[in-house]
């Protein structure tokens, strides 16, 4: 079939043993802020992802395309209640799941500086300008782990979705990079195997916008591989996390 052809012309002899991988079940990390309140059970490849972007008490941040809510609960125990949080996604039904979420899984005074939103992520450039202090782009991706163990998905996987899907990226990107700050950080990452969906986004959006910059991440997890620009966290190697692909960008003051 075509998915496993063009992965293998990826990832060449390393293929057969990260697409069993791929089949297994994953790795999570639960996530809990206090006694009482709902746990939340995340890959910790995406707790690294969300911890890449380096968030502060007081910083003004987005978390722009967030449902189902695992790394917005990740950007919240961060900011401990002081700064704001905007956690946006466009779909009604997964917005419904990200209330729940942060209404269930964080205590009261995390949850105060969080504002759940459904906007269009590529008009955030025009209408947020230069508003925040890090946004976190968790990108619609291929999701090639959950295509390989759905059936239906398989079947109508394409080569011309995962061209179609980074020119969607690449809109997300430049409209999270106008709406950072001068000296704001913004991580770009998917869950995405192809370097289309990847460092070609994070290549295009440097010659875009000069302004910007890529920051190596540091304590990488265990059997993560670095690429020209990220870090590809992918379950082979990484005894049994992500993929994750995760990219750190700032913008010059």
């Amino acid at each position: 079939m075509e998915f496993f052809d063009y992965y293998e012309k990826l990832f060449g002899d390393r293929w057969p043993a990260l697409l069993e991988s791929l089949k297994g079940e994953g790795c999570a990390t639960e996530l809990r802020f206090g006694e009482g309140l709902e746990p939340y059970y995340l890959d910790e490849a995406s707790v690294f992802a969300a911890k890449a972007l380096g968030v502060e008490p007081g910083d003004d941040v987005l978390d722009m395309c967030a449902a189902p809510g695992g790394k917005t609960l990740v950007i919240a125990s961060q900011l401990k209640g002081e700064g704001s949080l905007q956690s946006n996604d466009r779909s009604p039904d997964r917005r419904l799941r990200l209330q729940h979420v942060i209404e269930n899984s964080l205590p009261e005074s995390w949850r105060s500086v969080i504002k759940v939103t459904g906007y269009d992520g590529m008009k955030f450039g025009l209408h947020k300008k230069e508003c925040f202090d890090r946004i976190l782009l968790d990108a619609p991706c291929s999701s090639d782990r959950h295509v390989l163990n759905s059936p239906a998905h398989l079947e109508v996987w394409s080569a011309k979705r995962v061209k179609r899907l980074s020119v969607e990226q690449g809109a997300l990107l430049a409209s999270a990079v106008d709406a950072l700050k001068p000296g704001g950080t913004v991580v770009y990452g998917t869950c995405a195997l192809s370097p289309l969906e990847n460092d070609d986004v994070v290549r295009k959006i440097l010659k875009k916008r000069p302004s910007m910059r890529f920051v190596q991440i540091e304590d990488l997890l265990e059997g993560a591989d670095r690429t020209e620009f990220g870090v590809h966290i992918l379950p082979d190697r990484s005894q049994g996390r992500g993929p994750i692909y995760c990219a750190k960008l700032v913008k010059e003051k």
